[in-house]
């Protein structure tokens, strides 16, 4: 790892302890190992497609959540919460991918992205992202592709598993990052009279229905336009999470996150589905 390298992971926030670390894996180095959290059928579909793994990279963020209380009878973002919610993964993700860009990677496969609630307090979460460095290999892809890394020069993200990696390289697709998007939403209550008219019937409750509805939807838009700005062609794997934390019950997050991925080449191969039996229990 050079000084540069380590200047910029100390720019990150990655401590003294990762950079040591990282030091030590010294990959496509004589005697080097490297670190994964793949699974073996993962790894060895990576490698088969060209990619050869250098190290588990990692990135953290403790996140103190600022208060915002909203309107008891008013459907509303909390503005606040959306903001900290994202800053917080963004910051994990950020020095994921400057540990990664330290190894030489190209991208980094079989990202999870997870939120724990700390006993340090109900306003405190450490936000975590993990997966593993690769560098792409002579052919990488079937060849002719000269730079694997995105329009903003970072290694590529993807939350995708090591075998739809495979199948999406295999046929002529490539990840440039993951995307996402946050909206923290207030769902109002209902007032006493709407309570009582609704006993006894079928009907549905539309403030409710609204609120959802709008607070996905502002989640799902701004992963988008996430996508958008990395000049991709679509997002695959798109899940669509609701948290709720320790906010309660009217107060929930919705949380987009998908893989953006552009096209390699025009002549798309895709692989004939083939069946499988199990023979487990």
């Amino acid at each position: 790892m050079t000084e540069q390298n380590a200047t910029e992971l100390n720019a990150a926030g990655v401590p003294q302890d990762a950079m040591r670390r990282l030091a030590e894996l010294r990959p496509g180095q004589p005697g080097a190992i490297f670190t994964s959290d793949l699974s073996v059928n993962e790894f060895l579909l990576v490698r088969e497609a060209g990619f050869r793994p250098l190290g588990l990279v990692l990135g953290s963020s403790i996140y103190h959540v600022g208060l915002q209380i909203g309107r008891w009878g008013r459907n509303q973002e909390l503005d606040v919460l959306s903001q900290a919610m994202y800053h917080a993964r963004e910051l994990a993700m950020t020095r994921m991918e400057a540990e990664a860009d330290a190894l030489g990677a190209d991208g980094i496969v079989a990202v999870r992205l997870d939120v724990e609630m700390k006993e340090f307090g109900s306003d405190i979460a450490e936000f975590i992202a993990v997966g593993t460095a690769v560098k792409a290999e002579d052919g990488a892809g079937g060849g002719g592709v000269s730079n694997w890394r995105n329009n903003k020069n970072q290694p590529f993200t993807s939350d995708l598993s090591g075998q739809d990696f495979w199948t999406l390289i295999r046929a002529g697709y490539a990840p440039l990052g993951m995307v996402m998007g946050s909206c923290v939403y207030h769902i109002a209550h209902q007032r006493l009279g709407g309570v009582l008219s609704n006993l006894g019937r079928n009907v549905e409750i539309e403030q409710f229905t609204q609120a959802l509805y709008d607070a996905r939807e502002l989640a799902m838009s701004r992963m988008q336009a996430e996508a958008e700005a990395l000049h991709a062609e679509g997002i695959v794997g798109v899940q669509l999470r609701q948290h709720s934390h320790t906010w309660g019950s009217h107060t929930t997050e919705f949380f987009a996150i998908g893989t953006a991925v552009r096209p390699l080449r025009e002549d798309h191969v895709i692989q004939r589905p083939t069946m499988v039996l199990s023979l487990d229990a």
